[in-house]
Order: C-alpha cells, then sequence, then structure tokens
C-alpha cells in the first residue's frame, strides 16, 4: 500500500488532501503544529478507510521539526510515495509596518521548510524510482504583491523551484506538481488578517475540497503547474503582457488595502 504525507494537515485545503489520499486507500502521515486535531482526524480517517495513519505534530517553520519529520518516517520504515507541501500561511499589510518576527516564520515555512522536505524526501524517491511531490504555491506566485510583499515572494520562489526540479527529474519516474490556487475558502484568511481585503470580502470563493480535488487530479497526470480556476488562469498569464509598473497598481486596488 502506498503513503502519502501531507503538511498543514489539520484544515483547510490539507485536511481535503488527507480525505482524498485516505479515500484511495493510501496510508498517511500527517504533519501540523494542532497534534491534537491530526490525532481525531487521523482516527476518523483510520477506521473509515482501513488504512494506517500516523500523525506528526510539529512546527515546520522550524528546521529540526522537519528533520524531525524525515526521522520519523525512517524509524518507523515508512516510504512516502506521495509528498504534499501544504504548510504556509501569509500576512496583510505594508511590509515596513510588519511585525518581523511573523515575517521570519512565514519564510522559513513558505521557502525552508519546503525546500527542507523536498531536499530530505525526493532523494528516496529516485533511489525507487517512483514518486510524486505536490507543492502548494498561489496564484500570488505570477507577479509581486503590494500589501503582501513577502508573502507573494515566498509563493513565486515555490513556483521557480517547483518548475526547475520538474525539469531535473525527467527520467526518474519522480514527477512533481505545482498547485496555484487563488483565494479560497479556509482557515487562510484569518491567519493572513485578510478578511477584509476586497478580493475576499463578499466574495464567493472556491471551496478547499475544491481546490483539493483539482490539485490530487493534476498530481496524478504528472502535470508540472497548474492554476485553479479559468479566471485565475487568465489573470495569472495576462501578466506577462501587462507593464510591470501597471501589474503593481492593479494587484493593489484588488487587495483593496488603505492606510
Amino acid at each position: 500500500m502506498t503513503t502519502a504525507l501531507i503538511t498543514g494537515a489539520s484544515s483547510g485545503i490539507g485536511l481535503e488532501f488527507a480525505k482524498i489520499f485516505a479515500a484511495a486507500k493510501n496510508n498517511l502521515v500527517l504533519v501540523a503544529r494542532s497534534g491534537g486535531r491530526l490525532l481525531q482526524l487521523g482516527d476518523e480517517l483510520q477506521k473509515k478507510h482501513d488504512i494506517s495513519v500516523r500523525a506528526i505534530g510539529a512546527d515546520l517553520s522550524k528546521m529540526s521539526e522537519v528533520q524531525k519529520v524525515y526521522d520519523t518516517c525512517k524509524a518507523y520504515d515508512i516510504e512516502v510515495d506521495y509528498l504534499v507541501n501544504n504548510a504556509g500561511f501569509g500576512d496583510f499589510g505594508f511590509f515596513i509596518e510588519s511585525d518581523w518576527n511573523k515575517t521570519e516564520q512565514m519564510i522559513d515555512l513558505n521557502i525552508k521548510s519546503l525546500t527542507k522536505m523536498c531536499r530530505l524526501f525526493i532523494p528516496d524517491m529516485v533511489r525507487r524510482k517512483s514518486g510524486k511531490v505536490l507543492n502548494v504555491a498561489s496564484t500570488a506566485a505570477f507577479q509581486p504583491g503590494p500589501t503582501m510583499a513577502a508573502y507573494y515572494a515566498t509563493k513565486s520562489y515555490v513556483l521557480f523551484l517547483s518548475e526547475a526540479i520538474y525539469n531535473e527529474l525527467q527520467g526518474t519516474g519522480v514527477h512533481i506538481t505545482c498547485l496555484c490556487p487563488g483565494a479560497t475558502e479556509s482557515g487562510f484568511q484569518s491567519a493572513a488578517n485578510l478578511e477584509d481585503s476586497a478580493m475576499i470580502k463578499g466574495k464567493k470563493l472556491p471551496t478547499a475540497k475544491e481546490v483539493a480535488a483539482f490539485g490530487y487530479k493534476a498530481m496524478m497526470k504528472n502535470r508540472m503547474t497548474v492554476i485553479h480556476g479559468m479566471k485565475n488562469f487568465i489573470l495569472a498569464n495576462s501578466i506577462r503582457f501587462t507593464p510591470r509598473k501597471m501589474v503593481l497598481s492593479i494587484v493593489r486596488k484588488m487587495q483593496g488595502y488603505a492606510r
């Protein structure tokens, strides 16, 4: 039986990924800071789908905790066939007014943690000549983002890293997919203080379940980069034909942030 490791699995898109992989009869390794919720989720999925679930409580913004996840898998002889790097968060506001501790934690989680997870688990997949990785980026990856400057930059990193590794892995039997959702109905907005953003407020957003199902299908088809939603696809691709200063003005207006 194959095994899927999912980070940020206690809520939102990560939770929905856990349900999808469980329904497909994969054993699970679920990782998130909230160990209590993970244990409850693990019990539910284990009983419902007759699979094995291991829950690992870890703060992945700390590199020692990332290493702990890998070492735990090794200690229990768990071979990870599907790696879903979903953990991450954002922050809303002017860069010079941001809380540096929160910004640094966001960079550590969105960039360093994801990179280290890839570096730890992909070589094992290559040795087995089989495996799939899905990195969750965002439509934010395609342009700079005034009022969410550091967050947009972290997602651009995830996109470029994923596409480069996709190329490097050709012929190895291992594939990497980068999922780029737009604004999604999940706990992300609350964590990023985005509830009053013009991009979110009063809008009907796609559900985390819809986005996870889309990402799962793309991963299974070995697609490189996928954008959820036709409107998001058009917006993300129109950026390349638009003057850079105009892009910045459009994004700033979409965010709707005022002092």
